[in-house]
């Protein structure tokens, strides 16, 4: 079994106005509690971030309940200048990566810093020195921990708020990772649905489903609560298999899986969620949830204060205020592509939202070569509003000449 591992070295340096800057694994709970909270300080005048709850981070991040740890390898590292922490990163270790791709290549994620160069290079080097130690040769990210979680850095659309399951960070971020030797790897891109006055796709949208339901043994339904098990292994398996000779991707293990469907179970709804049948056998999937962003906010990271529950009552009030859905996946097998069975699915997810009440559609992400899902998200009247990156680089140290090198002291 993998786990959340812990380094021996510290990496040290100096930030913009000369004072030391440490770099450290994180190594116990006042560790991962300081790891957990500096976003608070990050984003503190930042009005679109929405504060994860902390009880979910701190869940996530240990290996005990987290299933990712079964087959991966994490070290969170800590910046700090003197008492303050100043950055985060964590690198991973998954195997899988390295049996489908035969690459050398670990990943990193969750990196938070302030603005400054030689902080985050130090972080970046701290990432890639631990990655180098296990044969890696190059690094990609930020992913946190793989693509079925929170992935990408955003570099544009800094004036919309995110939705769930998405990331938000500050403007000067990509210029950090530029300046410490990143490249673009690949775009994700994420469209806003505004909901049609009478809830129809545009016209040809609509034919296009039509066309689709309109052959032979072509059958979409919404999910059945009443075998939302089966339905959900259905979702697992197509999602497996569709996304198999996808971009990076990593086949999700049945926990992995299991993880997930309880993390979204409570504010699914069975009308969003449709399912697509050839002949009476399962061909694709579509899974639309509300956007738990929109009650998140009223949290403010916490469900209670000083032991009342204040947050879960600000939650349960905020959630009947959702007014916005996101379209978290979407997966046809390979012998059904070309069949219209996304535009169909979609159709029928947005005539449920449009009963539902909601008013947008979030379809995010779609990999910016995708040509099919990028026609469909524009054929069902998106307008494109946020692009994520993913950035690569070899393990090797920062070498931008801002930044002053840096010197392992242990």
């Amino acid at each position: 079994m993998a786990t959340l591992a812990s380094g021996p070295s510290v990496t040290v340096g100096r930030s913009g106005d000369g004072a030391p800057v440490t770099v450290t694994p994180v190594r116990d709970r006042a560790d991962t509690t300081a790891f957990i909270r500096l976003p608070y300080a990050i984003y503190r005048d930042d009005p679109l971030w929405v504060a994860p709850l902390e009880r979910e981070r701190r869940a996530f991040l240990d290996p005990g309940r987290n299933p990712f740890f079964e087959v991966g390898t994490v070290q969170l590292f800590l910046a700090r200048r003197g008492r303050t922490v100043v950055g985060r990163i964590a690198a991973v270790v998954d195997p899988r990566h390295h049996e489908r791709d035969g690459l050398k290549c670990g990943q990193f994620g969750l990196f938070e810093c302030v603005d400054e160069p030689a902080v985050a290079a130090a972080l970046f080097d701290a990432a890639a020195d631990w990655l180098g130690e296990r044969g890696l040769s190059r690094m990609f990210g930020p992913l946190s921990f793989s693509l079925n979680d929170e992935c990408g850095l955003l570099v544009d659309g800094y004036d919309c708020p995110p939705t769930m399951l998405m990331p938000h960070n500050p403007p000067y971020y990509p210029g950090l990772f530029e300046d410490c030797g990143f490249t673009k790897a690949k775009d994700l891109l994420s469209w806003r649905v505004p909901m049609p006055a009478d809830g129809e796709p545009p016209t040809g949208f609509r034919r296009a489903a039509q066309r689709a339901l309109a052959a032979p043994g072509v059958r979409v339904r919404p999910l059945d609560p009443d075998r939302f098990d089966a339905d959900m292994a259905v979702v697992k398996d197509i999602y497996n298999d569709a996304w198999s000779q996808n971009y990076a991707a990593t086949p999700m293990t049945d926990r992995e899986f299991a993880h997930v469907v309880r993390g979204f179970t409570p504010i699914l709804k069975s009308e969003l969620v449709q399912i697509a049948e050839v002949h009476g056998e399962p061909a694709g999937f579509l899974l639309c949830l509300p956007d738990a962003n929109q009650a998140l906010r009223a949290a403010r990271g916490r469900l209670t204060s000083y032991g009342v529950p204040i947050g879960l009552v600000r939650i349960a009030r905020a959630t009947r205020r959702i007014q916005r859905t996101r379209v978290l996946a979407c997966g046809i097998k390979r012998e059904h592509r070309n069949r219209g069975l996304a535009a169909a699915m979609f159709a029928q997810t947005q005539r449920a939202a449009f009963r539902l009440g909601y008013t947008e559609t979030e379809i995010s992400w779609v990999l910016e070569d995708n040509r099919h899902s990028n026609g469909h998200a524009k054929g069902a009247g998106g307008i494109l509003f946020h692009t994520h990156r993913l950035y690569e680089r070899a393990t090797g140290r920062s070498t931008p000449q801002e930044v002053p090198p840096m010197e392992y002291t242990g």
